[in-house]
């Protein structure tokens, strides 16, 4: 009897040991993001004059609003180990369409609420496909990818400009904040990255979309709504780039079927580099927001530097997704079963 019990005793004690370990190295990726994050901060600090004023952090927020919000979209979908790679092309339909129905005479609520829609019947239409025809992520948002841009030129062929005064007013507003100031794209963004972490985090339905990331198989016969939440995570998807797409609309001040050439990549940069799992499973909200900061920060030290092409910023985010994959793979390596 004393034998059984200390073996048990024993048993407990590795599964204790196990979980602790494979509850630290899940925060791997996202702390490597953090302390990479101070370590170029600092250099940015050691190396330009005036780097250290909290505008500047504030205004990589400022020009990456619309981008976080898509980030946060691809978070969802890539914790469920899905890919989507038309929330660039749904960015620019949106503000082609934001354009066209506001030179229209539409109301600026109603065209918000229009985009919105589109955004999330597109994503809800790519999500079924998905589920109940089993096609692979990759070519069903491919081919929502042409469609959305086709859509664009369809609508025109050039830059159509924005002078409605609700878009005027939320492009040009500033919120003060003590002596900086941000705009109310930024303020959109922070509610969307608070829903978003809430959802995940204490929800049913933030619990099955890591099941499902971790193991599909096992979530479906666990009972758990599969099905209803891998189309929910590309409506998420959807309507995070139409919010995204009516953000860059703000920021731009016009429609372009031009606008968001790249930007399913930077998403899926900002996410990856930001510690969520390619394969599904792990991640976290804050993690892509860190990426984001991360990109931002790239793109503020080569400006500073002034004598480096814009491309470095490709090169040196190429760099870190290679660093990150790698850092990522060791992980899911090592992770004890």
């Amino acid at each position: 009897m004393t034998i059984d019990l200390e073996a048990e005793t024993a048993a407990e004690a590795v599964i204790d040991r196990k979980r602790r370990t494979l509850t630290i190295r899940k925060y791997v990726p996202v702390l490597g993001t953090l302390v990479l994050l101070c370590i170029m901060y600092g250099i940015g600090i050691a190396n330009y004059e005036n780097f250290y004023n909290t505008q500047i952090l504030l205004n990589i927020f400022i020009d990456n609003a619309f981008l976080l919000v898509v980030a946060i979209g691809m978070t969802f979908v890539i914790l469920t180990g899905g890919i989507d790679l038309s929330v660039g092309s749904v960015v620019a339909l949106t503000t082609m369409v934001s354009a066209v129905t506001l030179n229209h005479g539409w109301p600026a609520p109603l065209v918000m609420i229009t985009v919105l829609v589109m955004g999330s019947v597109l994503g809800f239409g790519m999500g079924c496909m998905i589920h109940y025809f089993e096609l692979q992520p990759f070519i069903v948002t491919l081919a929502g990818m042409f469609l959305a841009r086709g859509l664009c030129y369809v609508i025109s062929t050039s830059s159509i400009p924005i002078d409605d005064p609700t878009w005027i007013t939320l492009s040009q507003k500033r919120i003060p904040i003590g002596s900086f100031s941000i705009t109310p794209s930024v303020i959109i963004a922070a509610i969307i990255v608070v829903i978003a972490a809430v959802v995940l985090a204490w929800t049913r339905l933030g619990r099955t979309v890591y099941a499902i990331g971790g193991n599909q198989q096992s979530a479906t016969l666990m009972g758990l709504p599969v099905a209803r939440v891998k189309i929910a995570v590309y409506t998420i998807s959807g309507f995070c780039s139409a919010a995204g797409g009516l953000l860059l609309s703000f920021y731009m001040s016009s429609g372009d079927p031009l606008h968001a050439v790249g930007m399913e990549l930077d998403a899926i940069a900002a996410v990856v580099i930001g510690g969520t799992i390619l394969t599904g499973g792990s991640g976290y909200v804050v993690g892509t927001v860190l990426g984001i900061i991360v990109l931002g920060l790239i793109q503020t030290i080569i400006t500073f530097q002034g004598t480096l092409s814009s491309w470095w910023t490709k090169i040196f985010i190429g760099a870190l997704l290679f660093l990150f994959v790698l850092l990522q793979r060791t992980v899911v390596r090592r992770t004890p079963s």
